[in-house]
């Protein structure tokens, strides 16, 4: 799996953190640059790292189930981009306006497990797990900081969007390994 495929995959796996941080936005009355960062920082790190738990989770079984591995990848990609375009048609507006850590890491946490799954497909592909972890834990650092000055100018307009765009670029992605593995592409 190359640069651009992870980049994909970064970015599809961090609409979750642009939907909450634009929500983040959109709470906040006087904008500062902190609160991006503590967004950016949060579901950066978080996105990072499930993924590698995940990876670390999924080389277990790396021997045991290699000969159907990409159709786990699709499985585990699609099942997750259903999810998201689904959690998008939910009408969850309110929005917490603290950036403490009791608030940020639960909401770090539950947009990433997502990345978990992901990091158990990557177990099975041939993906460097330090250079993709790096890519999505940046990519989700810049978006989720972008994130919150969107939702601090444009509201609750793109939030349900994003999960549309994110669920749908997983789920190509997802497809896309499939079809590769079965050697249709």
């Amino acid at each position: 799996m190359g640069f651009l495929e992870i980049l994909i995959i970064g970015i599809g796996l961090s609409m979750d953190a642009f939907a909450v941080s634009i929500c983040k936005g959109l709470s906040t009355r006087k904008l500062q640059l902190k609160h991006a960062l503590i967004c950016g920082c949060y579901f950066g790190f978080f996105q990072g790292f499930m993924p590698l738990l995940g990876y670390l989770l999924g080389i277990q079984f790396k021997d045991k189930i290699e000969s159907i591995d990409h159709w786990i990848a699709f499985i585990l990609l699609a099942l997750i981009g259903i999810n998201m375009i689904k959690e998008s048609f939910e009408n969850e507006e309110s929005c917490n306006t603290e950036f403490s850590p009791k608030i940020m890491i639960p909401l770090a946490i539950a947009t990433s497990i997502d990345a978990l799954a992901v990091g158990v497909t990557f177990a099975f592909l041939n993906v460097n797990i330090f250079i993709a972890i790096s890519i999505i834990a940046l990519t989700t650092f810049i978006i989720s900081m972008a994130g919150v000055k969107i939702g601090h100018v444009f509201g609750m307009k793109y939030k349900a969007k994003a999960e549309i765009a994110g669920g749908i670029i997983l789920i190509c992605m997802g497809l896309k390994i499939l079809l590769e593995h079965l050697h249709i592409l």
